[in-house]
Parts: structure tokens; C-alpha cells; sequence
């Protein structure tokens, strides 16, 4: 049976549904750009989770991932800001935040739509749609349609 740590723990790994994809991806991006040693990539990863916080507002368990990534970055503000809200231990004592492979990847995809070789729409189709979808999708978008009439 975990102990009341290990479930406090637990409730502050919850992302909120808004940063939830976000977080998942800069985990995965932060994590592999460290073994890599790509670390301005990291750092600018971890920029974008700071703007995706402006729009929406992240939840504790957004925080703690943020610092757990910023932690061996800038370790002095990372262990202040991890005292402040009020986490048990050092942010550099505790496991990386883990990421789920599936809220990595979309599930659609934004398509550019050219006539005459010039950007006229963009639609939006599920990620693994045939061509023929594709085509359809796009001859159903307003903008097409006025475009291509009479037209084959």
C-alpha cells in the first residue's frame, strides 16, 4: 500500500487537459535533446511549455514537470522554485518525469490546399486518411469550391 508520499506524488503528476500534449512532448523533446547534448534545443523547448502557461493555466503537476526539466539547467532557481511550491525533497533527487509515447502524436494534421500552384485554404484531416479523403476533404472547403468552379 503506498504511503501518503507516494500518493501526494501521484496527485501532482496530473497535467491539466490543456497543457496535457505540451508537457508530454517537451518531456520527450528535453529527454532526448539531453542525451544528445543538444541543450539550447532543450532550453527552447522548455520556453514554448512556458508559453503554452500564458495561455492556459498550468496545474501543479505542470509546475513539478517544468522544474524537474529546468532542474539540471539552472539547478539554484529550479531547487528555489521547487521550495516555494512547497515539494518534498530536491527537485535533482527526484526521477525524471516520465511521458506517454500516445499524447505525443497527433491525431490530425493541418494540410495546405493549392490551385494554380498558389495557397488558397488549409484543412484540417485525421493523420492516417487516404489520398482520396485528402482530395475530398479539400474539394469541400468554401474557399476550393469558389476557386475550382468549372473546373475539373
Amino acid at each position: 500500500m503506498p504511503n501518503v508520499c507516494e500518493i501526494s506524488a501521484l496527485k501532482n503528476k496530473q497535467y491539466s487537459k490543456d497543457n496535457e500534449k505540451a508537457i508530454h512532448r517537451t518531456i520527450k523533446k528535453v529527454g532526448s535533446d539531453i542525451e544528445e547534448m543538444k541543450f539550447n534545443t532543450a532550453i527552447a523547448a522548455m520556453m514554448s511549455l512556458v508559453n503554452q502557461f500564458y495561455t492556459s493555466k498550468p496545474s501543479r503537476g505542470d509546475i513539478k514537470a517544468l522544474l524537474l526539466m529546468l532542474s539540471p539547467f539552472a539547478p539554484h532557481i529550479a531547487e528555489e522554485l521547487w521550495q516555494i511550491q512547497g515539494f518534498k525533497g530536491l527537485a535533482c533527487e527526484s526521477p525524471w518525469p516520465a511521458y506517454d509515447e500516445s499524447k505525443t502524436v497527433d491525431a490530425e494534421k493541418e494540410m495546405a490546399v493549392q490551385v494554380n500552384g498558389k495557397l488558397r485554404s488549409t484543412i484540417v484531416v485525421p493523420i492516417d486518411s487516404e489520398d482520396s479523403v485528402v482530395v475530398e476533404a479539400a474539394c469541400a472547403d468554401e474557399k476550393i469550391k469558389r476557386m475550382m468552379a468549372g473546373m475539373e
